[in-house]
C-alpha cells in the first residue's frame, strides 16, 4: 500500500543519511569520565519525558558509593541497554555524579511507501517497531533486514528498503520505510541431471518450484526462493526413496542468475542409484512380555516388496500401536537398516525398547475462544497423571478434529522441569460452526429448487447441535427443528430430538404430493473405538394427496396406483444403526473405510407395517495430496409385513444429489400410462460411486478443487398388486396375459436396469461459502428415466 505524504523540509537529512547506512547498527556515542571518588549526590540532566527517579532506578550507583572507571562504565552500559536513551554521559565532579542523557524519541506512526505486492498489514506483522514504542537505530536496522527477507521469500531478490524519520514536536518521530520492490525473480528453467528412471516432466511434478510463464498469474511458486529449493531437495528424496531407490541423493542444487538478470535457471543434479527391495525383516525387543516373532507378523511389509520409506513409517506406527494396546505406554521403536548392495536388498531390524517412563503432568488447551475447555477435554484419551502414550494422543487429536469445530488441531509436548514428566499443549484453531445455508438445483427439464437453513454445531460453545431449516421451492416446503446433546446425563451418550413438518410436491416427477408431521427421539453410544450404535423412535403422520380430478373412476389420467395411495396414516417405528469407522481422518480421509447399517421396523402401533434396511460404506486411498481415490456405495430394501404393502411415500427415490446426472426420482419404477411417466418409487436400490480428486494447479488460497466421478446403480421393485390391471381403468398400454399371477400392464416399467454416469465436480471455497458444481454425462439409462446435466449447491457459514 502506498502512502504519499509531503514531508518536505521536515525530513532531518542528517538522521536520514545515518539510518540509510550500516552505521545504524553502531553504538551511540556514550562515555564515562575515567574518575575515582565518592559519590555525594547524583544529578540527572537532559531528561524531558523520563522522570529523574526512573533514570536513578536503572543506575547501579547510589550516593555514598565509591566509584572508579570500571563502575562508571558498567553504569553507562546499563543505562544504554534500556533503549531509552540515544546518548549517555557520566561525569564525577567534586562529589557530584552528573548523568547527562539524550532520550530516544517515541514513534508516532510507522509508514510503508512503495510496497505494492505486500500489503501494509503483512509488513506491520513482520516489523518489531510499533507506534508509541521507543525508537532505536538497532531495532530499525533489524526491521529493514526482516522486510528484505520477506521480499526475498516472495521472489524479489533485488528489493531494497531505506528507513527515514521525520522529527515531530515533543520528542516524537514518524518512521518511514521507503521500499523499492524491484522486479520479481522468476524461474526461467528447472533442469534435472542424472535422472534416468523418471523424466524431467515426472520430476517437475514432484518439486514445488515451477517455471515462470505468462499464463501462471495465479501461481506463487514460480519465483526463486532458496528455502523452497531446500524443500524441493527433500521432496525429491522422498519421491525416489518411496520408489525403491534406497541410495538416492541430490548431489547439488544450483541456481544461476540469467545474464539479463530477469530470472534464475535451477539445476538439480541427481544420483539415482539402483532399485532396492526389502530383504529380511525382523523385530528385536527387550520387553519380556512382547514376543518379537508375534510383532513381526504385524508388520505391514513383506520380504521381496519394493523398498519404500513410507512403509517403514507405517511399520513403526503399527508396532508402537501394538505395544500400546498391550499395555506398554513407554516404547521406542527404531528401525536399523542393513543394505546389501550385491543383492539390492535392505534388511530392516525394528528395535523395540522400553522408553523412559513419562507421565502427563498438565494439559493446557489454547486457541479456543468460543468452545469451552471441557468440551475438548472430554475427547482426550489421556488425563493429568496418566502415563504418556503417543497412540492415545494421536487418537485424541483425531477425536477432537472429528468434532468439526476446529480448522486445525495440534497436540505437542512441553518439557517439564522433572525428567519423568511432560505437559501436553492442545492448540486448536476455531472455525465457524454456524451455517446459513442456501442451495439450488437446476434441471434442464423442470425446476429451480431453493433451500434456506440455519444450524449451529457448537451451540453456546458446549458442543450441542442446534438446527432450524426452512425450505421453499417448487418441490418441497419444509420446516424442521433438531437438537442434539453429545454428552447426555454426563455420559458418553448422544441424545437428540427432531420435530418437523414438510410437504413434497412430486407433480413434476409423479402426480402425488405428500405431507408429514412428526418427530424422532435419538440415542447413540460407542461400542468400541471404531464402532458405535444408535437407537431411534419415530412417530409421524403421513398424508398422500392426488388432485381429485385425476382420479375420477373410469376417467383416471394418472397412474391408478397413485389414486389408491391417497389418505393419511400414522407411522410408529423403532430403528437402530451400527457404524464402523476406520478412516485415518474423519474430515479429509486418505486411508481407511467406513460402513453404516440402519434398520427400521414400522408397526409398533400406527397404521403402517414394514421393515426397511439400508447399508452404506466407503473406502479411501490417497496416492498423494492431489490424487485421492474414494469408492462409496450402498443399497436399501423395504418390504411390508402383516400383509401390508409398501406405501408409495415410504419407497426409495433416487437421483439428484444421490445419483448425479439424474433428476430427483429420475430412476426407478415408472408408470408410463397416459404418457406422464409417474415415478412410483422403488423397494430396492443399489448405488456405487468412484471419485478421484485431481489437481487444479491453482494456489491453495483460491480454494478450488476438482474431482472426476463415475456413478453406477439401479433401483426397482414393486409389490405384485402395483403391477395388476385395475378394473374400469381406460388402458393405454398392452396387457401382458402371460403373467401367471394375473394380467399386468406393460406401462409399468420396473426392470432393475443398470444406470451409469460420469462427470466432473468442482468445489470452490468462495468468500460467500463453499460452492459445488456437478457436470454429469449419462452413459446408460432407460428411455423413461429423467436426466439432468448440471447441479450446484452453496452454503454460507457464520
Amino acid at each position: 500500500m502506498k502512502h504519499s505524504r509531503a514531508y518536505g523540509a521536515a525530513f532531518v537529512s542528517g538522521l536520514a543519511l545515518l539510518l540509510g547506512t550500516t552505521s545504524l547498527t553502531a553504538p551511540t556515542a556514550a562515555y564515562a569520565q575515567s574518575q575515582t571518588g565518592v559519590v555525594d549526590r547524583i544529578d540527572v540532566q537532559g531528561n524531558e519525558r523520563i522522570e529523574a527517579g526512573t533514570v536513578l532506578s536503572y543506575l547501579p550507583i547510589q550516593p555514598g558509593d565509591t566509584v572508579d572507571a570500571a563502575k562508571l562504565d558498567v553504569a553507562l552500559k546499563t543505562l544504554y541497554r534500556t533503549d531509552l536513551f540515544a546518548d549517555v554521559k557520566i561525569d564525577l565532579q567534586n562529589g557530584a555524579l552528573v548523568v547527562r542523557v539524550v532520550e530516544n524519541p517515541i514513534i508516532n506512526q510507522v509508514v510503508f511507501e512503495g510496497n505494492g505486492s505486500l500489503k501494509d498489514d503483512k509488513l506491520k506483522d513482520e516489523v518489531s517497531v510499533r507506534p508509541r514504542g521507543i525508537f532505536t537505530k538497532a531495532k530499525v536496522q533489524a526491521d529493514v533486514q526482516r522486510i528484505i527477507e520477506l521480499y526475498r521469500r516472495a521472489g524479489r531478490i533485488s528489493a531494497t528498503v531505506t528507513p527515514k524519520v521525520v522529527e515531530l514536536p515533543q520528542k516524537r518521530v514518524d518512521l518511514i520505510f521507503e521500499i523499492n520492490e524491484g522486479p520479481k525473480s522468476g524461474v526461467l528453467d528447472v533442469n534435472f541431471l542424472g535422472n534416468q528412471a523418471y523424466s524431467d516432466n515426472d520430476l517437475a511434478d514432484v518439486v514445488v518450484t515451477k517455471e515462470s510463464h505468462w499464463y501462471k498469474f495465479f501461481s506463487n511458486n514460480d519465483n526463486y526462493d532458496p528455502d523452497r529449493i531446500e524443500y524441493d531437495k527433500e521432496q525429491l528424496r522422498k519421491f525416489y526413496r518411496n520408489k525403491g531407490y534406497y541410495d538416492f541423493r541430490v548431489v547439488s542444487a544450483v541456481a544461476e542468475l540469467a545474464p539479463d538478470k530477469n530470472g534464475f535457471a535451477i539445476t538439480y543434479t541427481l544420483d539415482e542409484g539402483k532399485k532396492f527391495k526389502f530383504g529380511k525383516l525382523s523385530v528385536e525387543t527387550e520387553l519380556k512380555k512382547l514376543d518379537g516373532t508375534v510383532l513381526a507378523q504385524l508388520l505391514p511389509i513383506r520380504t521381496g516388496q519394493l523398498y519404500e520409506d513410507q512403509k517403514i513409517e507405517q511399520a513403526t506406527d503399527a508396532l508402537t500401536f501394538a505395544a500400546g494396546a498391550a499395555g506398554f505406554a513407554f516404547v521406542d521403536v527404531r528401525p536399523r537398516y542393513v543394505p546389501n548392495r550385491e543383492t539390492n536388498t535392505v534388511d530392516v531390524v525394528f528395535q523395540v525398547k522400553e522408553g523412559p517412563r513419562v507421565y502427563v503432568d498438565r494439559i493446557d488447551i489454547v486457541g479456543n475462544t468460543r468452545t469451552l475447555d471441557y468440551v475438548i477435554r472430554r475427547e482426550l484419551e489421556v488425563s493429568e497423571g496418566d502415563a504418556y502414550n503417543r497412540v492415545l494422543v494421536d487418537r485424541s487429536k483425531n477425536q477432537i478434529r472429528s468434532l468439526g469445530f476446529f480448522k486445525d488441531v495440534d497436540i505437542s509436548e512441553v518439557p517439564s522441569a522433572q525428567p519423568d514428566r511432560t505437559s501436553l499443549r492442545v492448540k486448536v484453531e476455531e472455525q465457524p460452526t454456524g451455517e446459513l445455508s442456501f442451495s439450488a438445483g437446476y434441471s434442464s427439464v423442470d425446476k429451480l429448487v431453493l433451500d434456506l437453513g440455519v444450524s449451529e454445531r457448537n451451540f453456546r460453545g458446549r458442543g450441542q447441535n442446534l438446527r432450524a431449516r426452512i425450505s421453499v421451492g417448487s418441490l418441497r416446503q419444509q420446516i424442521d427443528f433438531s437438537f442434539t446433546e453429545p454428552r447426555f446425563l454426563g455420559r458418553d451418550l448422544r441424545a437428540g430430538v427432531d420435530i418437523y413438518s414438510y410437504k413434497y410436491d412430486f407433480s413434476r416427477q409423479t402426480a402425488f404430493n405428500t405431507a408429514s408431521t412428526g418427530g424422532n427421539l435419538r440415542l447413540g453410544f460407542p461400542l468400541t473405538n471404531a464402532t458405535s450404535m444408535s437407537l431411534t423412535y419415530t412417530l409421524r403422520q403421513d398424508e398422500v394427496t392426488v388432485d381429485s380430478s385425476y382420479c375420477i373412476p373410469g376417467q383416471e389420467i394418472v397412474s391408478p396406483i397413485l389414486c389408491e395411495q391417497r389418505g393419511a396414516r400414522i407411522t410408529s417405528m423403532l430403528g437402530y444403526g451400527l457404524r464402523m469407522d476406520r478412516r485415518n481422518d474423519p474430515i479429509n480421509p486418505t486411508r481407511g473405510f467406513y460402513v453404516d447399517l440402519e434398520q427400521a421396523l414400522a408397526g409398533v402401533g400406527g397404521d403402517t407395517n414394514y421393515l426397511k434396511t439400508e447399508v452404506d460404506g466407503g473406502w479411501y486411498h490417497g496416492f498423494n495430496k492431489d490424487f485421492i481415490l474414494s469408492l462409496t456405495g450402498g443399497f436399501g430394501y423395504i418390504d411390508g409385513w402383516r400383509g401390508d404393502t409398501v406405501r408409495i411415500n415410504d419407497r426409495f427415490y433416487r437421483g439428484g444429489n444421490t445419483f448425479r446426472g439424474f433428476e430427483v426420482a429420475g430412476i426407478g419404477p415408472r408408470d408410463t400410462t397416459f404418457g406422464r411417466g409417474d415415478a412410483l418409487g422403488a423397494k430396492f436400490y443399489a448405488l456405487g460411486s468412484a471419485e478421484l480428486t485431481i489437481p487444479t494447479y491453482l494456489p491453495e488460497q483460491y480454494g478450488i478443487k476438482a474431482s472426476l466421478f463415475a456413478d453406477v446403480g439401479t433401483a426397482g421393485g414393486l409389490d405384485k398388486v402395483d403391477k395388476e390391471v385395475r378394473p374400469g381403468v381406460v388402458e393405454q398400454c398392452l396387457i401382458n396375459p402371460s403373467n401367471t399371477s394375473g394380467p399386468t400392464r406393460d406401462c409399468i416399467q420396473d426392470d432393475y436396469a443398470l444406470r451409469a454416469t460420469v462427470g466432473l465436480s468442482v468445489f470452490w471455497k468462495s468468500p460467500m461459502g463453499p460452492i459445488r458444481f456437478d457436470f454429469g454425462q449419462v452413459l446408460a439409462k432407460e428411455d423413461y428415466d429423467k436426466t439432468e446435466s448440471f447441479r450446484f449447491s452453496t452454503s454460507t457459514r457464520f
